[in-house]
């Protein structure tokens, strides 16, 4: 059965002449004359059986029907451009790979990995963004994600990349004129997103201390304590050159194993991608 559907330029020059309000302006717009601009206008309208503008003038004024017809159709029209655009780059998103990443952990351990991947694969294009959730790479539409956790995330591939050590810093300037090493004398600085930090590291839950200084990220929780604001349970491979600098030490005690690690993470409807198999087979490859 034929569908009832007016003619796509019919449509395009009412809905420019919505928006213009002036045939004038949506002929130029289009790069169409005035009188074709006019005669389609008017051809819609004897489709749909309806005054769809006023004539006033030069003017074109929209009826109340003519305005419920826009409103439906620039949506439609707009959906139809974007997915005409995706046809015409078919298999170029193949080209860019959106990847996830922790703010610190991308900083610190992979972004100096990153001139590698670029190398030897100069047809893939990154676009790297952060976040700290799954629903926040879910959000960025992420073709693949670094994710800290248990690698059990539900309708999604993982691959284990490192383990991590957790370790109790502190700035040197902090201890001076201290006479005992008591840990809980110190406000513990804390990561809104680690909550049991503390409780992992020295193996019971912390005693309970008001007023500690709560952090969104490791980035701006590392510069805290350089700064003398506490003690804090950062990774390992976070503080490693500050320990080795002495701007941090460590003289409560050595480093634990977290409980969690770190993941390359991809919903299970990118696994047949090509730059996603190529992502990770190199990223197992450089971790190691």
């Amino acid at each position: 059965m034929k569908r009832k559907l007016p003619s796509l330029i019919a449509l395009e020059c009412f809905e420019q002449v919505m928006k213009e309000g002036h045939v004038t302006r949506a002929a130029e717009a289009l790069n169409l004359t005035q009188s074709a601009v006019s005669r389609q206008v008017g051809n819609l309208e004897a489709y749909v059986r309806q005054p769809l503008f006023r004539r006033e003038r030069k003017r074109l004024i929209p009826t109340e029907a003519g305005k419920q017809y826009a409103a439906a159709v620039s949506p439609l029209l707009a959906q139809l451009e974007n997915e005409t655009l995706k046809m015409m780059t078919w298999g170029a998103d193949d080209r860019v790979l959106t990847l996830g990443l922790l703010p610190t952990f991308g900083s610190r351990w992979l972004i100096p990995k990153l001139g590698g991947f670029t190398q030897d694969h100069q047809d893939v294009q990154l676009n790297i963004v952060t976040g700290l959730t799954p629903e926040d790479f879910r959000a960025a539409r992420t073709d693949v994600a670094v994710q800290y956790g248990a690698g059990d995330w539900p309708d999604t591939v993982s691959h284990k990349l490192v383990d991590e050590e957790i370790i109790a810093v502190v700035s040197p300037a902090l201890l001076k004129g201290k006479t005992e090493l008591d840990i809980t004398a110190f406000d513990r600085l804390q990561m809104t997103t680690r909550p049991t930090a503390w409780a992992e590291w020295m193996g019971e839950a912390p005693p309970a201390r008001p007023g500690n200084t709560q952090f969104e990220n490791f980035t701006m929780m590392i510069e805290a304590v350089r700064s003398g604001l506490g003690v804090a349970v950062l990774p390992l491979m976070y503080v490693a050159n500050d320990l080795a600098s002495g701007q941090l030490i460590a003289p409560f005690g050595g480093p634990v194993k977290s409980r969690n690690a770190y993941y390359l993470v991809y919903d299970q409807d990118r696994v047949a991608m090509k730059k996603v198999q190529v992502f990770r087979d190199w990223l197992l490859r450089a971790k190691d």
